[in-house]
C-alpha cells in the first residue's frame, strides 16, 4: 500500500537521518511536517525539498511542552491529520561521569526522551484516529557503549522502553516500533553552513560485516516499510541497522 497523501511528523528532521526521512517520504508521495529547533537548517531544508513534494517546517524544542503543543496543532490544522509520528530528535553531551552536571544529564534526557513522550501523548489522539504508526529512533548506543556517554545511553535505553509500553498502550489502533541506528554517516546531511563530508577510510568500512559505513537512506527504507498501512502486524519492536557491527564479536590481538 502507498504512502501517498499520508501525514508525517519528523522530530529532529531538519539535518542528519531526520533529513534522510523526510526526502525518503515526500518521494512516496506523502506530506511532511519537519520539525526543528534549529530554525537555519529548518527553513533550508524546507527550501530545498519544495520540489520532491509538500513539505513544512516548524521551529520547536521537544523538550517544552508547550513547544510541542504548538507543533501538533498546526500540524494538524496544516494536513488536517496525522498518520505517522517520528520521534528523531536528540544531542548528546560528552563528558566524562565526574564532569558531567546534573543540567547537561537533565538537558539530554529532556529532549531524547522526554521529548519523545511529550510528542507521543500529543500525537495520540490523532493517530488513533487514523490508525497510525509511531516510530521512535533510538541507537545501538541503548544496546553497547563507547566511554563518556552515560546520558545518551541511558536516554536511547529509556527509548526502547518507551516503545514497547506505547506499543501496548495505544495498540491496537497505533502500531509503535523503534530503529536503532549504528555508526551513520549524515556528514553530507547537515546544514550547508556547518556541512563538511567526513573522509571515511577503507578501515571504517571493513570492520563492518556489510562491509561500508551505513547512510540516512539505510534507516529510511526501514521506516517507509515499518509505516507502510499492510505492515500492521509488527509492533512493539526495535530493529538495529547498523551493518551487523552489534553481532560482531571484537578481540584485541
Amino acid at each position: 500500500m502507498s504512502l501517498a497523501g499520508k501525514n508525517i511528523l519528523i522530530t529532529g528532521g531538519a539535518q542528519g537521518i531526520g533529513r534522510g526521512l523526510a526526502e525518503r517520504f515526500l518521494v512516496e508521495g506523502a506530506r511532511v511536517m519537519i520539525a526543528d529547533i534549529d530554525e537555519e537548517a529548518g527553513r533550508e531544508t524546507e527550501r530545498e525539498l519544495q520540489a520532491a513534494g509538500e513539505v513544512r517546517f516548524f521551529q520547536a524544542d521537544v523538550a517544552s511542552e508547550e513547544e510541542v503543543g504548538s507543533l501538533v496543532a498546526q500540524t494538524l490544522h496544516t494536513f488536517g491529520g496525522l498518520d505517522v509520528l517520528i520521534n528523531n530528535a536528540g544531542i548528546m553531551i560528552r563528558r566524562p561521569l565526574t564532569e558531567l552536571s546534573l543540567a547537561e544529564w537533565n538537558r539530554v534526557l529532556a529532549v531524547n526522551l522526554s521529548g519523545a513522550f511529550l510528542c507521543a501523548r500529543a500525537c495520540a489522539p490523532a493517530l488513533r484516529q487514523t490508525k497510525g504508526a509511531l516510530l521512535n529512533i533510538a541507537s545501538t548506543r541503548a544496546l553497547m557503549s563507547e566511554a563518556d556517554t552515560e546520558s545518551y545511553a541511558a536516554s536511547k535505553g529509556g527509548l526502547l522502553a518507551l516503545t514497547h509500553a506505547l506499543a501496548v498502550s495505544l495498540g491496537p489502533q497505533v502500531r509503535v516500533n523503534c530503529i536503532s541506528p549504528g555508526w551513520i554517516d549524515v556528514s553530507g546531511w547537515a546544514k550547508k553552513s556547518v556541512r563538511v563530508q567526513e573522509k571515511l577510510s577503507e578501515a571504517d568500512h571493513a570492520q563492518h560485516p556489510a562491509g561500508r559505513v551505513g547512510t540516512p537512506d539505510d534507516i529510511a527504507s526501514l521506516a517507509v516499510f515499518l509505516c507502510r498501512p499492510e505492515n500492521s502486524f509488527i509492533t512493539g519492536q526495535n530493529f538495529v541497522v547498523d551493518g551487523g557491527m552489534t553481532r560482531k564479536m571484537i578481540y584485541v590481538a
